[in-house]
């Protein structure tokens, strides 16, 4: 017999039944309050950041399931560096230029259920990552970072990149019906099933704004978590504001007469709301 629970409703109780947890077996703990079922797999795009990969693996969970690393042929030490901080990571050698190319390399080797995305210069901050897999696995399709968001914040925004993701944004949310507070941002994170809807098909930077715009016109469910965005610890950024932000017009143009593609089902075995209920306990 399942378990019941009562409510009432107009006064009078109300017999629901429970719906039971799915048969799984393993759960990975994330705190000790909190265990998911999915796998996660983080992808790093990286080109000449072996100075900043240690800050930056430092601060990634040690529950993720995989660590690809994108290396967009690299002259510095940056594969060797990788493999010396972490002996069992991925690395895929980039055979095109740009962060997006980057991005579809990595998430084409990815093993994980949950992809995520962070940047390699530092900027974003893996400790955050909980908070993306806890809305994935809570019912959204697609996670994307807001450093506009309640909490969210940026120590590198400039007033002419300010005002630049500011246009593009209001541009996205009038044409698509949206209600983003970030548009050009590098983190990300999404169930791996909607990797067919993404299709990644850009070079450059336009590649966060190409993600969000089909997943809306997907009608992927998104939501947004406050993320705070920190300076580059070593090197120099390849944003360029005028070029980057002319590419990412053209593709909010450009994408508008792009036929909409069908989103992935979601696995019956493992319904997102039972998996975000799992304890430690069930480990």
């Amino acid at each position: 017999m399942s378990p019941e629970t009562t409510t009432k409703y107009n006064g009078k109780p109300q017999l629901h039944s429970l719906r039971p947890l799915p048969a799984v077996d393993r759960f990975t703990p994330l705190t000790p309050h909190l265990a998911i079922s999915p796998t996660v797999s983080v992808v790093v795009p990286a080109m000449n950041e072996a100075e900043n990969l240690p800050h930056v693996f430092a601060t990634l969970p040690h529950w993720v399931h995989e660590i690809v690393l994108v290396d967009g042929n690299s002259v510095d030490d940056t594969v060797a560096v990788a493999r010396r901080l972490r002996p069992n990571l991925r690395v895929v050698q980039q055979r095109g230029r740009g962060k997006g190319d980057a991005l579809a390399s990595g998430f084409a080797a990815c093993t994980g259920d949950i992809i995520v995305m962070i940047d390699a210069d530092g900027s974003t901050d893996g400790r955050e990552i909980i908070h993306f897999v806890s809305s994935l696995v809570a019912g959204a399709d697609f996670v994307k970072g807001s450093r506009y968001a309640s909490g969210g914040g940026s120590d590198d925004l400039t007033f002419s990149r300010r005002l630049g993701n500011s246009v593009l944004r209001s541009m996205v949310n009038w044409i698509y019906g949206t209600q983003y507070t970030d548009l050009c941002y590098g983190y990300n994170a999404f169930w791996a099933r909607h990797l067919d809807v993404l299709d990644l098909d850009c070079e450059g930077f336009e590649v966060e704004t190409l993600m969000n715009i089909r997943a809306a016109k997907a009608g992927l469910k998104v939501h947004e978590v406050p993320s705070h965005e920190r300076c580059r610890i070593h090197g120099e950024s390849n944003l360029r504001v005028v070029r980057d932000g002319w590419r990412v017009l053209k593709t909010i143009i450009r994408e508008r007469r792009r036929p909409v593609p069908a989103a992935g089902p979601v696995p019956a075995q493992q319904p997102a709301a039972d998996e975000a209920a799992a304890g430690q306990g069930a480990a």
